[in-house]
């Protein structure tokens, strides 16, 4: 098996919930809008202009949100999270587990990480148009980047985009290869190893088996049949996630705990294998 990133603890109003840890991911596809166009002058506008075209696909994009849904792995989390929440989402937390999508809508709408947890999410994140300032542009682009569910194809994707511009002049076309696996599978040893060292050094913080919102190289591990887990003992506030952010970081205090807790649980598993 492989130890990878991935996985981390969750802070909730400055307390430690949860050591999380990874056995699933999304998978990532990117696609391109793209519009082009005969242009012209400037002092001559029409109303069919490539970053009008370009603005309200994405202007619909923004709008538009992938069907909110659990599997195997994310409904187990939340769950879990219902036990250890003491706030208002508690009851809704408990609901999602079996299906709401009510529930779903409202934790959804109340954090970022847990509406990426429950759906496939497209967003733009590049642009680029026209060639001069007093030219009609004659191309403007955007590519997209989805974070893909497990069971959602790349067909489905491309499809739901595709609908979602609603525009013949944008071109929606895949950028990149993707590869997504299965789950890794819940061993018993690394699940006690990892939960043993949590208690020592957290008490009553759990260990909670997680799909990631994010990607990591652990999918061409599980794709290659390597189990593959993402753990770090890194905690982290739930809502102030900075990951690729200009401001990334990781407390002081985490990272040292980080490094006590992987060095502990390479210990562990390795003599156990002995």
């Amino acid at each position: 098996m492989a130890l990878n990133e991935g996985g981390y603890g969750e802070i909730v109003r400055g307390k430690k919930i949860s050591n999380d840890l990874q056995v699933s991911e999304k998978y990532v596809i990117n696609f391109r809008f793209e519009v082009r166009n005969k242009g012209g002058h400037s002092s001559m506008p029409v109303k069919d202009n490539a970053i009008y075209h370009l603005a309200g696909a994405l202007q619909n994009l923004s709008n538009f949100g992938f069907p909110l849904k659990t599997n195997e792995v994310t409904a187990a989390y939340f769950q879990q999270m219902a036990k250890l929440d003491d706030g208002p989402r508690k009851e809704d937390l408990a609901k999602i587990a079996s299906g709401s999508q009510e529930a779903m809508a409202r934790v959804a709408d109340a954090s970022p990480s847990w509406n990426s947890t429950l759906r496939t999410t497209c967003v733009a994140t590049m642009l680029e148009g026209g060639h001069a300032m007093n030219a009609l542009p004659q191309l403007a682009a955007a590519t997209v980047n989805c974070r893909v569910l497990p069971e959602d194809s790349p067909e489905y994707v491309l499809s739901a985009l595709q609908k979602v511009v609603a525009d013949d002049q944008v071109s929606v076309k895949q950028l990149s290869e993707f590869s997504k696996a299965a789950a890794s599978p819940m061993r018993p040893d690394l699940l006690k190893a990892v939960s043993d060292i949590t208690t020592r050094m957290w008490p009553a913080v759990p260990t909670v088996p997680i799909m990631v919102m994010g990607a990591t190289d652990g999918r061409y591990l599980r794709a290659a049949g390597i189990p593959t887990y993402g753990v770090q003992g890194f905690f982290m506030d739930r809502d102030d996630i900075r990951f690729h952010g200009r401001d990334e970081r990781l407390g002081v205090e985490s990272f040292y705990e980080g490094q006590a807790f992987l060095y502990e649980l390479v210990k562990r598993l390795s003599t156990s294998a002995r």
